[in-house]
C-alpha cells in the first residue's frame, strides 16, 4: 500500500493543491484532500485542524499545507502538539525541515514561490529522512 499524504489549505493555495494532488497520485502516493474544494474565500483553520488531527492520530504521517503566505496554515497546524509544520521557500529548507526537525508538514507560500519550485520542495520533503541523533533530542524537547 502506498503512503497516504494529507493535503489542505485555503483559497490562495487551491490551484497548487489541485496540481500537487495529480502529480502525487501519478508518483504512486494516495492523497487525502482536506479542502478547500474551490477558489472561493474560506477560513483555513476549518481545513487545517482536521488535517492535523488525521496526522496526529496516525491515519497518515505527513502532509502538505498551502496558503498565500504559508504562515496562517503553519501557525494553525503548529497549535497541535505533535505537528511540526515548516514553512519552506526553497529546496534546502525542505530538506533541513526533515533532516533536522522531523517536520511532518510542509507549508507552502503559494503567492511567493513558483509551482515548479513547489513541486521540487514537496518531492524533497517526501523523500528526505530524519537524521535522528542530536536532532532527535532537540525535537523531543519541542512539545510544551
Amino acid at each position: 500500500m502506498s503512503e497516504i499524504i494529507a493535503i489542505g489549505g485555503d483559497h490562495a493555495g487551491f490551484t497548487y493543491k489541485q496540481k500537487l494532488i495529480e502529480i502525487l497520485q501519478k508518483k504512486g502516493y494516495e492523497v487525502k484532500d482536506f479542502g478547500p474544494f474551490s477558489e472561493g474565500s474560506v477560513d483555513y483553520p476549518d481545513f487545517i485542524h482536521p488535517l492535523c488531527n488525521a496526522v496526529t492520530s496516525g491515519e497518515m504521517k505527513r502532509g502538505i499545507i498551502i496558503c498565500g503566505s504559508g504562515n496562517g496554515v503553519a501557525i494553525t497546524a503548529n497549535k497541535h502538539q505533535e505537528i511540526r509544520a515548516a514553512i519552506c521557500w526553497n529546496e534546502e529548507l525542505a530538506a533541513l525541515s526533515r533532516q533536522h526537525n522531523d517536520a511532518n508538514l510542509i507549508s507552502i507560500p503559494a503567492r511567493f514561490v513558483s509551482f515548479e519550485l513547489t513541486e521540487k520542495m514537496v518531492d524533497t520533503f517526501l523523500t528526505t529522512e530524519f537524521e535522528g541523533g542530536r536532532h532527535a533530542r532537540r525535537v523531543g524537547k519541542i512539545p510544551c
